[in-house]
């Protein structure tokens, strides 16, 4: 299975201007630079092109709506790809609550739209759904670790969105033989994206040290979860693209087992100065899930991939980014 190499001349990352979309550019380009990238990215978005700035010229970017069948198909006429990356989505668990509406609409009609545009075109390319964790709900303890057979039960508006991006990618592998590959991703510290557990509190801290905040606040500290570098989660998913079969699903995660208070925790070691602490109640999920430790074993049989990154590494690397970011933001 290792040795299954296919060549694309062309990808197409959906949310390349995002927090993962741009590390996943960035990948391609360092990695495998024969490979031409194109993205799709809203005018209108909220993520930030300067995300990009490392690998800018070395991206074809197409202004696109997922929402805009018409900007899809602009899309894919133009760009021709071998291979999509699917990451666009709104990925805020907490603030799905707040706009179901508007989380369910663009996660699932645009992931119709997509489906659709590529049957238009009669492009046939390799596809990835980055689905996550979250599909699977809340499970014990007892029943775990998590495998891909274990039963959906989404929580959140956010996870009902993506169990819907799952069956979808089954349904078009099964009735138009575009060929889905699902992954479904756990945690992963991610230095760009200011909504993840992880960089909230990263940049709380850096902002305590500059007496710009007094107190860190939280919500629920006891969720267990295993946690990668975002750069290593950007490679599992060239992986999978590569190496695993279509019409299957695939836990991606790493091997660090830390509860949220442990990850803040060892982030509070790394302050220059006292970090003091308190529960918010806004932060707290009407619904949560406190238990996400999977079963990996299908993914990294498939591929070989294992994480490069230590936690302590990764850890490390985004407080510093985040104190350079906060301190620009001061002066």
């Amino acid at each position: 299975m290792l040795n299954k190499i296919i060549p694309f001349k062309r990808v197409l990352i959906t949310g390349i201007s995002g927090s993962g979309g741009s590390y996943l550019a960035e990948y391609i380009v360092q990695n495998h630079p024969e490979v031409e990238i194109h993205g799709l990215s809203r005018w209108h978005s909220t993520t930030n092109h300067d995300n990009l700035h490392a690998v800018r010229d070395r991206v074809v970017i197409h202004e696109c709506d997922l929402l805009d069948s018409l900007s899809i198909l602009a899309a894919l006429e133009k760009s021709q790809p071998d291979a999509i990356f699917h990451l666009a989505s709104h990925a805020n668990v907490r603030a799905s609550f707040q706009t179901p509406v508007a989380v369910l609409e663009n996660n699932i009609l645009g992931t119709v739209n997509l489906f659709e545009a590529v049957r238009s075109v009669g492009v046939l390319p390799r596809f990835l759904l980055c689905s996550s964790s979250e599909v699977y709900g809340q499970v014990s303890r007892e029943n775990g670790p998590i495998n891909e057979d274990t039963r959906i039960r989404p929580v959140s508006p956010y996870a009902v969105s993506k169990a819907t991006q799952d069956m979808l990618g089954y349904y078009y592998f099964v009735a138009y033989k575009i060929p889905v590959i699902i992954t479904r991703m756990y945690a992963y510290l991610n230095m760009l994206r200011a909504d993840l557990f992880a960089t909230a509190f990263a940049r709380q801290i850096a902002r305590i040290e500059l007496g710009l905040q007094k107190e860190l606040v939280h919500g629920n500290l006891d969720s267990i979860r295993t946690i990668i570098d975002v750069r290593d989660a950007m490679r599992a998913y060239w992986e999978a693209l590569l190496h695993c079969e279509p019409g299957e699903a695939y836990n991606i995660g790493g091997d660090t087992v830390k509860s949220v208070r442990e990850v803040l925790n060892d982030l509070v070691s790394l302050a220059k100065v006292p970090i003091p602490m308190r529960e918010e109640q806004t932060l707290l999920r009407p619904a949560d899930v406190t238990n996400q430790i999977p079963n990996t074993k299908k993914f990294r049989d498939a591929t070989g991939w294992k994480p490069h990154y230590s936690f302590q590494e990764s850890l490390t690397d985004l407080l510093a980014h985040v104190r350079t970011e906060v301190a620009k933001e001061e002066r």
